[in-house]
């Protein structure tokens, strides 16, 4: 029994790792002090292939904050060569990238099905939907809201007690395909909803009164890509006539400010808003679900990562929303009770603001659909393992988010519109 699931593990290491391997990559954390060394920063970008974790391209560096990228294996000394000859200020936040990859694929337990505290491929994610709906007919059901441009069909999962002209709240995971702890949390959510129904109070009073909604990827053919290919892949798989690049940024993708700001019209880009506004598949069909059930939707949650941040409407711009303060006050309890359960600290406030700006977003434009309540959850953790945060930090991770996720929902219930 041994032999064979050693058999299975290294298959699946292997199958992965006939993509792109990460041998001797590094990330790095640089200080960025003023207007020069943001120019220093685009002088290193146009001379050596970087890739941008946070933010997440350098055009959107600012002076007084960090910029965290990464740097393929021979490029490294160049890299060291050039920040310290022109005095910037750096540390290595990952060493060998290779090293945290393959612990991430090496694990036996994949063997042995879908889990909750593990990272899950696609294909487990798509049998545990249908699984879970089966197994809770009373609580769940599953349907297909689009397919994505390579034709996998997008899941969504309805979560709460039948009853008549209920509001719900919106949530989906998975947006940029390397954020693996994002589609986790989704699943650990529609776990703890069906888990607690019937014996914790709060959970059965939210699910009586309140409907959810919850797309566990969104960009599946990206997904997949990080799983076969290239485990720091960004952007949907889509293909576009004139350009050899593949992919759209989807959250550059939305009606909201689209390809103005934080987004780029370079097909090759990581932060590419795409060919047109809602040109890729999967926009089209969380688009066209919301705009269908805009009368019940009350709240739009989307769960990223890294950085945690609670981050509401406006990125696109700088103006404040009508309802500022409410969201204010409101992320700012959220991320209090999510403190309460282990002590992490998130920031929170206006996406462009906090985190910068970028056009073309999904909460932007949920919002602009009257959606009051939109929120961007960057989960886990401020860089020292980035879009690479080990399975170990699953559990801690979800448990912290469902609190703020619940606050939320609570919020909602007695702030109906």
């Amino acid at each position: 029994m041994l032999t064979f699931l050693i058999l299975i593990s290294v298959g699946l290491a292997s199958a992965h790792h006939s993509g792109e391997h990460f041998v001797g990559e590094k990330v790095f954390r640089v200080n960025i002090q003023d207007e020069k060394q943001v120019h220093l920063m685009h002088v290193l970008a146009n001379n050596v292939q970087v890739d941008f974790w946070k933010p997440d391209s350098v055009s959107q560096i600012r002076p007084e904050s960090t910029t965290d990228f990464r740097v393929k294996a021979d490029q490294v000394d160049e890299v060291v060569h050039f920040l310290e000859e022109n005095g910037l200020t750096y540390e290595v936040l990952i060493y060998d990238l290779n090293k945290l990859v393959s612990t991430q694929f090496d694990s036996l337990i994949r063997a042995s099905g879908h889990s909750y505290e593990k990272y899950n491929s696609w294909e487990k994610i798509e049998a545990w939907t249908e699984k879970v709906a089966a197994e809770n007919p009373e609580l769940v059901s599953r349907s297909v809201i689009g397919t994505t441009f390579e034709g996998r069909s997008m899941y969504l999962l309805k979560i709460g007690k039948a009853g008549p002209n209920k509001p719900a709240i919106f949530m989906d995971c998975g947006f940029h395909a390397r954020e693996w702890i994002s589609p986790a949390f989704c699943q650990w959510f529609v776990r703890e909803a069906v888990r607690t129904y019937g014996t914790e109070i709060r959970m059965t009073d939210i699910l009586d009164r309140l409907d959810f909604y919850i797309l566990p990827v969104f960009n599946i053919d990206g997904y997949v890509y990080t799983w076969t290919k290239n485990r720091m892949w960004r952007k949907t798989r889509s293909t576009h006539a004139g350009s050899s690049c593949v992919g759209t940024d989807p959250n550059r993708n939305f009606d909201a400010g689209w390809c103005e700001i934080g987004a780029s019209d370079n097909p090759c880009s990581d932060t590419y808003c795409g060919p047109t506004v809602e040109s890729e598949k999967e926009t089209q069909a969380l688009v066209n679900f919301i705009r269908q059930n805009l009368n019940s939707i009350k709240a739009y949650v989307t769960v990223h990562s890294y950085s945690q941040m609670m981050l509401y409407p406006y990125s696109k711009s700088y103006t404040l929303i009508k309802n500022h303060v409410e969201m204010n006050n409101l992320a700012k309890a959220a991320i209090k009770e999510l403190a309460t359960l282990h002590g992490t600290q998130y920031t929170y406030g206006p996406g462009a603001s906090t985190i910068y700006p970028a056009a073309g977003g999904s909460d932007d434009w949920a919002y602009d659909q009257g959606i009051k309540y939109a929120f961007t959850f960057e989960l886990r953790d401020k860089g020292r393992y980035g879009f690479l945060l080990p399975e170990s930090q699953i559990r801690p991770t979800c448990e912290e988010t469902m609190l703020a996720i619940k606050h939320i929902s609570n919020y909602v219930l007695e702030h109906l519109y």
